[in-house]
């Protein structure tokens, strides 16, 4: 390895600390997410997910997300939405339950276009609202168009 490679890679290891889960107190800037919002706040407890904090490829990046139950006789997870912040369509994707579950627990792969915030946010059927926003860095862009 010639020494200006390993001075960058030495380099790109040490802003690593420097990557966190966005802020409790604001959410990015997405369009999509709010004109969905509509003006509501989520609240940013609850809503768990696991996404890598530096991802190789873009083209297809593992997510977890997670709202921990049993919940209360009521209300219940109506739908789970993912938002993009730099994606070429930034409602990446809407998971619907029409039926009450007992937790919610999903396992996917989505397409990121280059180092953003992806924001998962949870609608319950009181209109309550569970959000959770993560910065991911992209080394290699998935979304090239808008496809």
């Amino acid at each position: 390895m010639k020494r200006r490679a390993m001075l960058q890679a030495a380099g790109a290891l040490a802003l690593i600390p420097s990557i966190r889960v966005r802020a409790a107190d604001a959410l990015p800037r997405i369009a999509e997410l709010d004109a969905w919002l509509a003006g509501r706040v989520p609240q940013l407890t609850r809503l768990k997910v696991d996404l890598p904090r530096i991802a190789d490829n873009g083209f297809a990046v593992p997510m977890r997300i997670a709202m921990p139950g049993p919940f209360a006789p009521g209300p219940h997870v109506k739908e789970v939405r993912v938002f993009s912040e730099t994606n070429p369509v930034p409602d990446v994707a809407v998971f619907a339950f029409a039926q009450p579950v007992e937790r919610v627990e999903l396992d996917t792969r989505i397409r990121l276009a280059g180092t953003q915030h992806v924001v998962t946010v949870a609608e319950m059927t009181d209109g309550g609202l569970y959000a959770n926003a993560i910065e991911v860095v992209v080394t290699l862009a998935g979304c090239m168009d808008g496809t």
